[in-house]
């Protein structure tokens, strides 16, 4: 029997399913969730070796994209808005193009179908740095992490993984696994399929995940797709500009 993902649900309605970027969980995309419920059946996963989710070794797109397919079967839903911001906008897409049946329509934040080149490997080594028979106190977790990771706000998201399990501190993600996978992370979609449903890409103006290079890729995998750029945003467009992120939505789903 598959392993479920964590997930939590609000409201009710049609379906819209959340999907958090690398090193999230399910909260990431609270306040896009509590807006949207008003309206829908909103289902928030905790992505594998993420939050409260199952933690394993394997963690390529066709995989995580299998454990929203067993989520959405368990949970009896037969199709769903499907929306994914980076890492979560990635398996979206490719549940999308390879269960194009189970997704109504789809919404990809800040991200493009398209290979990436490392770029979090200070993170990484930053995260795997952190001691825990030693670091007792999340400021000294911080302290520790800034000589890799310069910007607070970053490491402040990073340390939103912290729980203390038995009295010690540890991480709910699994960086290990994630470490590991990390180069599978950075990859794009590898098969053959378009998907024909409405897609809406939202992009962060000040963010250089979606570039005018993306096109051509984006509208042969997506050719029902259409762009919104929110001003003022950077990568966490949601959390950054959330009323103008909702709006977006919104509307799309209106439309």
């Amino acid at each position: 029997m598959a392993k479920l993902l964590n997930y939590q649900q609000l409201g009710s309605g049609k379906d819209i399913i959340l999907i958090h970027g690398l090193f999230g969980r399910l909260e990431n995309l609270g306040m896009v969730a509590k807006a949207l419920a008003e309206n829908f059946r909103v289902t928030s996963v905790d992505v594998r070796n993420h939050g409260d989710s199952f933690h394993d070794s394997v963690m390529d797109y066709p995989t995580m994209a299998q454990d929203i397919v067993a989520l959405m079967e368990h949970l009896a839903i037969k199709s769903a808005v499907v929306l994914g911001h980076s890492m979560g906008g990635k398996i979206a897409m490719e549940l999308a193009l390879t269960f194009p049946q189970l997704v109504e329509k789809l919404i990809v934040a800040d991200i493009a179908p398209v290979e990436y080149p490392p770029h979090h490997n200070k993170i990484i080594a930053g995260l795997q740095s952190l001691d825990f028979t030693i670091i007792k106190q999340r400021k000294d977790a911080d302290k520790e992490l800034s000589s890799y990771v310069e910007e607070l706000s970053v490491r402040q998201f990073l340390l939103r993984n912290l729980s203390t399990e038995n009295g010690q501190l540890a991480f709910k993600c699994n960086v290990e696994n994630i470490a590991t996978n990390y180069p599978e992370i950075m990859k794009t979609y590898q098969g053959n399929n378009s998907y024909q449903g409405a897609t809406l890409f939202i992009k962060g103006a000040n963010s250089d995940y979606i570039l005018p290079e993306h096109r051509d890729e984006i509208l042969r995998l997506f050719p029902q797709s259409r762009a919104r750029v929110i001003q003022g945003a950077g990568h966490w467009l949601h959390a950054e500009k959330t009323t103008a992120f909702n709006r977006s939505v919104e509307g799309f789903l209106a439309s």
